[in-house]
This record gives structure tokens, C-alpha cells and sequence, in this order.
């Protein structure tokens, strides 16, 4: 079974970066899907756990696929939660890159969907976010809560609500 091409660079920079400390260029021939900015995020899941998971609210990079090797290099090795992935793992790694929509603001959690929407909450310069359709999230006061928690923010605490979808690639 072939991945996506976003798999696949995702893969290749992992494998690369880990097996050798080099940084793998962009592919030349740019998919419509490496195309464009937008924010990306890099998951990794080993034998069904989280491995790693690193990404960017909004693009840093000249393009899509740029942003998909800085998230999946920083995804197996910079996630403060994870060792750094070894070589001896990578066969037995799970990739999927998710691309973010433009987040929009909105005025109430009613505007939210767990399965939908991910979630972005932000108290001054705290922010905290969350991918959609994840497993083990069903509401949105789970969603807000994980968010609140990755950022910092406690839950008396008043913060901004922004919405995002993703396409996600496996």
C-alpha cells in the first residue's frame, strides 16, 4: 500500500534524519498538496501509541512541503514528551501529517466539533492547541480542556476560542 506523498516526505526526512543528521531537501517536482502554506502537523504512533507529535498554528516555511520536514523532523526528535525515535523504531512507525485550514475565531464552544474542528485556545501569549478526530476525545469540553492543559492555562482562566479544520494524510 502506497502512502501519500506528504506521508512518504514525512517518512523519508524521519529516516534520513535519524540514520544520518541530514536534513532532506524538498522534492523538486512539488505535489499540488506541497504547494502552498499552511500549517502542518507530523504524528507518529508506534504499535497504536503516540511516538511523537510536532507542528506549526501557522506556516514558517516558503511551502507545504518545507513545513512537513521541519514538523517531522522536530515530531522524532524534539517532542519534550518522547525520546528521540531510534533507528532500530523506524519500521515500526505510523505516520500521518495533518494541513491546517486558516484558524477562524469564534465567540462560543457551541461552534466547536470534536470530530470537525481542531481547537486553538490562547490566553495572552499562551496558546494551546488540538488536532480533530482524535481517539479518546468525544466532547468539546475534552478538547478545550487538553488544550487549556498543553498551554498552561488554568480552567477559571478567560481565553479566545479559534477553530481550524485538517486534511489528513495516512
Amino acid at each position: 500500500m502506497s502512502s501519500h506523498p506528504l506521508v512518504q516526505l514525512a517518512r523519508e526526512t524521519i529516516e534520513l534524519y535519524i540514520k544520518t543528521g541530514k536534513i532532506l531537501s524538498p522534492p523538486s517536482n512539488l505535489t499540488d498538496e506541497m504547494k502552498g502554506r499552511a500549517g502542518t502537523f507530523v504524528s507518529i504512533k508506534k504499535y497504536g501509541e503516540l511516538r511523537g507529535c510536532i507542528g506549526t498554528f501557522s506556516p514558517t516555511q516558503s511551502n507545504i512541503a518545507a513545513e512537513v520536514i521541519q514538523n517531522a523532523i522536530s515530531a522524532a526528535t524534539r517532542d519534550p514528551r518522547f525520546p528521540s525515535v531510534t533507528p532500530e523504531e523506524l519500521d515500526a512507525l505510523n505516520i500521518s501529517v495533518d494541513v491546517l485550514t486558516e484558524p477562524e475565531k469564534i465567540s462560543s464552544p457551541d461552534e466547536l466539533d470534536p470530530k470537525r474542528y481542531g481547537v486553538i485556545v490562547s490566553k495572552g501569549w499562551r496558546k494551546g492547541l488540538l488536532l480533530p478526530d482524535l481517539e479518546g476525545v468525544n466532547t468539546v469540553e475534552e478538547q478545550i480542556t487538553i488544550a487549556r492543559r498543553k498551554a498552561g492555562i488554568l480552567p477559571e482562566e478567560e481565553v479566545e476560542l479559534m477553530r481550524f479544520k485538517v486534511i489528513r494524510y495516512k
